[in-house]
């Protein structure tokens, strides 16, 4: 063969492994090839985990507990030096708001080295796209999205660790209905927001006991006109279904108005935002959630510790849980190397069968995605902290 030809040749081929080494690595890659970034061996291969949450808006405090706890998980996996392969976090923010998170959950399919997503974090989102990941067979494990419909809904990739809003709620309508016989319940109109109260009202109905519900949309300023309703009503207890930065205001305005009954919200206003923003009118709020107070709880102590010294502030609601998710996560990509290939679907079948012990629970799930241990905590803020009373069905 001339020379010419022999050059020509030769750099044709390596005009043509440098372009598929290019498409390999492209981020906009529409294939399903879901080995890619996930199907190499030895050391030098990175897995990367997705988290989506709100990480900007109103709500965002509850994404950061999370992304904090998912990035240490993830931190000390790498530290270790045991795996074989490699970890990155990939961040994407859905600003806590269905309408945002179809970019976000694109964001980490695209990315063919994705191969397992923490989150979504929230229930609508994850509504709006649960459908989306479960035809990429893309594994999700949520540490905080609640509602109950999103494990019947053909979600197909979703679980989460933490009890549904069904089970959540029951409890707390039965502790509210010992202790009164006249309630008063809000909502939010969100998915988290409304599901949590529509149960919370059920149940109350269910043991007897009298309810008015009132939906003040989520980012209202002025919470004066429910909080004259409620004492109006006559209602000797509140619940709110809603979000951290909401439920502080409500406080407020039921301070202001002079209502002295119970108070209570459940797992979405249980955060540091709540505290800080209501103030005095936050104390004697109660909170129910099937979250661990990673401060208090012995088996919590090591992941605390690292989180403070990681993060300089304690981790709060849901840090263990993501972290336990995280964890769980990486538990599945080691089981998924050793059988062979790490794909997105690989993964997800290594997910369905996990048995994986954490600090917040044993991670097991039922053929629908949910956790098989679920418990039910109280918590009540007192002098301007959250604390854990205990298991809800043996609170006084």
């Amino acid at each position: 063969m001339p020379r010419a030809a022999v050059l020509r040749k030769t750099t044709l081929v390596a005009v043509a492994i440098v372009s598929l080494v290019a498409c390999s690595n492209s981020s906009n890659s529409s294939s399903s090839g879901l080995s890619s970034g996930g199907s190499g061996g030895g050391s030098g291969q990175t897995y990367k985990i997705g988290f989506q949450g709100a990480l900007s808006g109103d709500n965002q405090q509850l994404g950061i507990n999370e992304i904090n706890a998912v990035e240490l998980a993830v931190k000390q996996a790498n530290a270790k030096g045991d795996l074989g392969f490699k970890l990155e976090v990939v961040k994407s923010d859905d600003g806590g708001t269905p309408d945002k998170a179809p970019a976000a959950a694109s964001a980490l399919l695209q990315d063919n080295g994705v191969v397992g997503v923490v989150g979504p974090i929230f229930s609508g989102p994850t509504k709006a796209v649960g459908k989306t990941y479960a035809d990429a067979k893309m594994a999700l494990i949520s540490a905080s999205a609640t509602n109950p419909t999103l494990t019947q809904s053909g979600f197909t990739t979703f679980h989460r660790i933490v009890p549904p809003d069904s089970v959540e709620g029951l409890e707390a309508g039965d502790w509210l209905a010992k202790k009164a016989q006249k309630v008063f319940v809000v909502d939010d109109t969100t998915e988290y927001g409304k599901g949590a109260a529509d149960v919370v009202t059920q149940e109350l109905k269910t043991k007897g006991v009298a309810v008015s519900t009132q939906s003040v949309p989520q980012g209202t300023q002025d919470y004066g006109a429910v909080s004259q309703a409620v004492v109006s009503s006559g209602a000797s207890a509140m619940f709110y279904g809603g979000y951290d930065k909401d439920a502080a205001l409500f406080a407020k305005a039921l301070k202001s108005a002079g209502f002295s009954g119970i108070t209570m919200t459940g797992n979405g206003g249980k955060s540091s935002v709540f505290t800080q923003n209501a103030g005095d009118a936050g104390n004697g709020w109660y909170f129910s959630c099937g979250c661990l107070d990673a401060t208090v709880a012995p088996q919590a102590k090591d992941f605390a510790a690292a989180y403070k010294k990681e993060f300089n502030t304690d981790p709060s609601t849901y840090s263990p849980e993501a972290y336990d998710a995280t964890n769980a996560m990486i538990e599945v990509i080691k089981n998924a190397k050793a059988k062979g290939n790490v794909t997105r679907e690989s993964v997800l079948e290594a997910v369905n069968a996990l048995d994986y012990k954490g600090i917040t629970t044993t991670i097991k799930f039922d053929s629908s995605g949910e956790v098989q241990q679920q418990v039910i905590n109280l918590y009540q803020q007192k002098n301007g902290a959250i604390g854990l009373v205990g298991d809800i069905k043996q609170a006084s």
